[in-house]
């Protein structure tokens, strides 16, 4: 299985020991897939494996083995034992966690099979391996307001995205949990930090600034890029970043306005509109 070691850590920083669900095995149809886990402590929790009975049940059991220390597995038909129409079954490992455990983890929770083979990643014969989460997409946001928190909000629960978000002082940020937080006194100055195969989103307080990150964005390369604004803003920005130097065709890839229009201007709805394009990229 693949741990989390930043949402780990956070958790374990924020709230003390935490209890770790993980879905070791999935048959049939389940509400979510092997690998999905969440975290559960004292007072709250972190993700989902598939909400309804199921997930009630993992968290009353989390609960105890928060208590407890004793690790436990259980398998789950999830129309028999929990009267849920899904039809399939579910393995779920639960187990207490007080630190970062080092990794790749293997330990043996059931049986007496001899340890897999290195290499093994998950569930087999009793035994759980698991190695560090390694995202797919690094996604930069600039910018703490309203529509950065909407889409930090949205994005920041998905697996698979490493999320970095970037503002001039700590005092612009909500209070929380958030994804890394970086403070940049000149944002553009930071741009050359990102991975090269970044996406960024850049939404600041000021149309200088904005156009500062562009130009960084352009001499850095990117992933993807975006820009919000309206399309005059875009039109202004294009015509000085060409006369700048650079090339119509990498102009051209930062996207403005962002989202889809079509949802309207509310934060939330420019967020549901840049997510799916991020998921659908």
């Amino acid at each position: 299985m693949s741990l989390d070691v930043t949402r780990l850590a956070r958790a374990l920083d924020r709230h003390g020991p935490v209890a770790r669900i993980v879905v070791a095995q999935a048959r049939g149809s389940v509400p979510r897939g092997a690998g999905t886990e969440m975290l559960v402590w004292d007072g709250g929790s972190d993700g989902t494996i598939g909400g309804g009975a199921l997930e009630w049940r993992a968290m009353a059991m989390a609960r105890d083995v928060l208590r407890s220390g004793t690790a436990r597995v259980e398998r789950l038909a999830l129309g028999p034992a929990l009267g849920q129409c899904c039809g399939g079954s579910t393995t779920l490992v639960i187990e207490r966690l007080d630190a970062v455990p080092p990794l790749p983890w293997a330990r043996r929770l059931e049986g007496n099979a001899p340890p897999p083979p290195d290499g093994t990643i998950g569930w087999q014969d009793g035994w759980m391996v698991d190695d560090a989460a390694r995202p797919h997409r690094h996604v930069w946001i600039w910018g703490a307001g309203h529509v950065g928190r909407a889409i930090v909000d949205v994005l920041s629960p998905l697996p698979g995205f490493a999320v970095t978000w970037i503002d001039m002082a700590a005092d612009r940020f909500p209070e929380g949990d958030a994804p890394d937080r970086l403070i940049a006194i000149d944002p553009p100055q930071a741009m050359p930090h990102a991975p090269a195969d970044a996406d960024h989103l850049i939404l600041t307080h000021s149309h200088d600034l904005d156009f500062g990150l562009c130009h960084a964005a352009l001499t850095r390369g990117f992933g993807s890029c975006g820009l919000i604004g309206s399309a005059t803003k875009w039109a202004r920005f294009r015509k000085r970043l060409v006369a700048m130097g650079h090339s119509v065709d990498a102009v051209d890839r930062i996207a403005c306005p962002i989202g889809d229009p079509k949802l309207g201007k509310h934060p939330q709805a420019i967020a549901v509109g840049v997510v799916r394009c991020l998921l659908s990229a």
